[in-house]
């Protein structure tokens, strides 16, 4: 399959025409407009230091449905002892850079350069890129961050200084999304990690299909304020 070259023209080509490893498109920019029209069509910008703005949009895709998150015992002991405080949208710019710090530490690379760190946190300024943090005490131990339009979370990163922060990290997204009357979590591509806690894979076929209909719903936009809800749907299986 071909891949495209973006013009300043912010549009993009549909998502099958991706290449069998989910390469779109390369070229174009980081504004919010383009962003949030690849977001949009299914679409995401993965690339690394030094090489030009890459665009995917991976067949088979790794979703994520709030009410068939799987809570393992070990982590329902963890959420239970309290040792975790979490708040939403307190530190996004603290977290999508230690989700690039961690990634480095790890000797893992990242593809969260600069220009990527500059784009979302201005998606986040203006209301449609939201975190959640975990502290240990003051100490930041673990988080994630991504994009949310109409009823669909679109998930960039997420990070751990201490074990399973972030795990605590996901499950609170996932409570506050069930608040929310989310439906769709999207995690792109797939990780052992990820299919643990329930994420499954999908055709991009019904991905693209369940992505529209969520996006018929307003977008919440603005800061997140984390209100702990009375409960949490979660898979036990």
């Amino acid at each position: 399959m071909p891949v495209f070259y973006l013009s300043e023209k912010i549009a993009f080509p549909p998502a099958h025409y991706a290449t069998g490893q989910g390469l779109l498109a390369v070229g174009g920019d980081l504004t919010r407009e383009r962003l949030l029209a690849a977001y949009r069509q299914g679409i995401f910008p993965w690339y690394a230091e030094g090489d030009p703005i890459l665009w995917w949009s991976p067949d088979p895709r790794l979703v994520l449905y709030p009410d068939k998150i799987h809570v393992s015992r070990t982590l329902q002991r963890v959420l239970k002892k309290k040792i975790f405080s979490v708040t939403m949208d307190k530190a996004f710019e603290q977290v999508i850079e230690a989700c690039a710090q961690v990634r480095l530490q790890n000797d893992d690379g990242t593809w969260i350069v600069d220009e990527i760190m500059a784009a979302y946190i201005d998606l986040h300024r203006a209301g449609y890129a939201h975190s959640v943090e975990v502290w240990a005490q003051e100490r930041l131990a673990g988080g994630l961050y991504g994009v949310s339009l109409g009823q669909c979370f679109f998930g960039e990163s997420m990070f751990t200084r201490i074990d399973n922060a972030s795990n605590v990290a996901l499950v609170h997204l996932v409570r506050a999304l069930q608040d929310r009357s989310f439906t769709l979590i999207d995690c792109q591509v797939s990780t052992d990690h990820l299919i643990r806690m329930g994420a499954r894979e999908i055709p991009r076929t019904r991905f693209l299909r369940q992505l529209r209909k969520s996006l018929t719903a307003s977008t919440l936009k603005g800061r997140w304020d984390y209100m702990p809800p009375a409960g949490i749907v979660v898979n036990k299986s």
